[in-house]
């Protein structure tokens, strides 16, 4: 791989031919050797700098096009256009870049001015200079960064849908997980109670031996062991954080699992107004009945248990009171409001629409949950934002890109032809046939003269190739030998004093040598 210094300097050469080249093939005015070497010091200078600083590096292109005997010549074009595409490459931010322009214009302006010259050629010269030479390749260079820019962000989007791909696996084994343990809590548990309730009745029995009572008081004892046991387990497995584990729903009723409690013992009465509790938000309202008379008989065992359901047409309301436990039962501490089952009990009765309230009561405990009936809306959520589809995002960046680029073209294409038009006006309309410049003799008054003279002059005149200096105090006008355009030609100059011609020379094109610069003083 090439080093950056190496790279620098093939720069600097591909830009540097453009230069030796143009005015070595005489696309230039005639400029001395110092100017040259002075031209391609700078642009040294700007390929060393454009990697760190790149509007300075812009800076220095463009002053070389700006001091030029021409505005922006052939000389160092290339290197304009070139180290603006790199400006926008390497850029951050765009009003550096902005800034330069801006300068650039205002130096360009001010040149203009005070050369006499036309300036109408020369500014729009200018402004299409710095559409097409300057902004376009700015704009190019800043979409090649912003594209390189967006596809590094496509790759490390790749790699972070793929983390997320491997989070959601992660997250939908640990939410089957909380499935099973919340159903080995809910269902384990509440048969661990009513086991604990059978024994309990095996213990008060009459009829039954003491040593069988001892078994049963035990085996209750074991079972109240292994529903704490279990509820430690199932707090290992759970996953806190996820509270909406989708949960499968119980096989029966609410009014059959009363039933089967009341079965095993437990002192229970289930009660409605002929509300189907199982109807509606019926998983949830049996979740509820199951945890309260889990409650129920592990920590007040005797007691009696209320189950009621009632109905108002939008909320089913289902209410397990249990009071205190018979004399000679000694209560276990009551359930904590905030307690495992119960906090878990009012997240699924909250994500349902409904409300739970949770506490003591008359020295027993209730648990009464506000659910929404079947075909009630519980809680009306705002629709969520639809957003627009990749394609269309996609489309409408492209659609600003074009429209863009499809303005600054019409608003350039407008400047160069205004500018050709006028530039192809002027040079055509100040055209002195060389038969009728070899008719003219010095001492000739203006007035014949002025018959044979186009209606226009030449505003930019090569002076500088002129073989001899115009007369002092004689206003010298010039004008073109042919009306062929974007070439050098041979000019005519024409003196007039005190209402006559008092000289007249031609001055050659440029890359003429010297023995046609003799020739050309010698025909005047």
């Amino acid at each position: 791989m090439k080093s950056p210094r190496t790279m620098d300097v093939a720069l600097w050469v591909a830009l540097a031919v453009p230069a030796v080249s143009a005015d070595a093939i005489g696309l230039n005015e005639p400029r001395p050797l110092w100017a040259q070497f002075a031209g391609l010091a700078v642009l040294a200078v700007a390929t060393a700098t454009w990697r760190t600083r790149p509007a300075t590096a812009f800076l220095l292109a463009a002053a070389l096009g700006l001091t030029a005997p021409a505005l922006f010549s052939v000389s160092y074009g290339p290197a304009l256009a070139v180290l603006a595409l790199l400006l926008g490459r390497h850029g951050t931010r765009a009003r550096p870049a902005l800034l330069a322009f801006a300068a650039v214009w205002a130096a360009g302006t001010v040149r203009i001015l005070v050369r006499d010259v036309d300036p109408v050629v020369e500014w729009l010269v200018l402004m299409g200079t710095l559409l097409f030479g300057v902004v376009f390749p700015w704009l190019a260079g800043r979409y090649w960064r912003q594209g390189r820019a967006l596809a590094a962000a496509g790759w490390e989007r790749a790699d972070q849908l793929e983390r997320e791909q491997r989070i959601v696996a992660d997250r939908a084994r640990l939410r089957e997980r909380a499935r099973i343990a919340q159903d080995m809590h809910d269902s384990l548990g509440h048969e661990l109670s009513l086991i604990a309730v059978r024994a309990g009745a095996l213990q008060v029995a009459a009829d039954l031996p003491a040593h069988h009572r001892a078994a049963a008081s035990d085996l209750r004892e074991a079972a109240a062991t292994a529903t704490d046991r279990l509820r430690e387990i199932i707090g290992v497995l759970r996953d806190e954080g996820d509270e909406s584990a989708p949960l499968a729903p119980p096989g029966e009723t609410v009014a059959q699992l009363v039933a089967r409690a009341a079965e095993s013992g437990l002192v229970v009465r289930y009660e409605d107004d002929g509300t189907d509790a199982s109807d509606g938000a019926g998983r949830i309202a049996y979740r509820v009945v199951q945890e309260a008379l889990t409650n129920a008989a592990k920590y007040a065992p005797g007691a009696p248990v209320t189950v009621t359901a009632t109905g108002t047409g939008s909320t089913t309301t289902i209410e397990v009171s249990n009071g205190p436990p018979p004399h000679g039962d000694a209560p276990r501490p009551a359930p904590p409001d905030g307690g495992s089952g119960l906090a878990d009990l009012r997240a699924r009765v909250a994500a349902g629409g409904g409300t739970l309230t949770a506490g003591p009561r008359g020295g027993g405990f209730r648990v009464m949950a506000r659910l929404p009936a079947a075909g009630a809306s519980a809680r009306p959520t705002a629709p969520e934002p639809t957003p627009p589809p990749a394609g269309s995002v996609l489309a409408h960046a492209r659609r600003r890109t074009a429209l863009t680029f499809g303005a600054a073209v019409a608003i350039g294409t407008v400047l160069v032809a205004g500018a050709f038009t006028w530039y192809a006006y002027t040079k055509t309309h100040s055209v002195l046939r060389p038969a009728d410049y070899a008719a003219l003799r010095v001492g000739q008054p203006q007035s014949e003269v002025a018959a044979v003279l186009p209606d226009r002059s030449v505003t930019d005149p090569p002076v500088e190739r002129a073989p001899t200096p115009p007369p002092a105090g004689a206003d010298c006008r010039y004008y073109r030998s042919s009306g062929e355009l974007f070439t050098s030609l041979t000019h005519f100059r024409l003196c007039f004093d005190d209402g006559r011609l008092v000289d007249k020379t031609v001055i050659p094109k440029a890359g003429a040598d010297r023995s046609m610069r003799r020739e050309a003083a010698w025909a005047r």
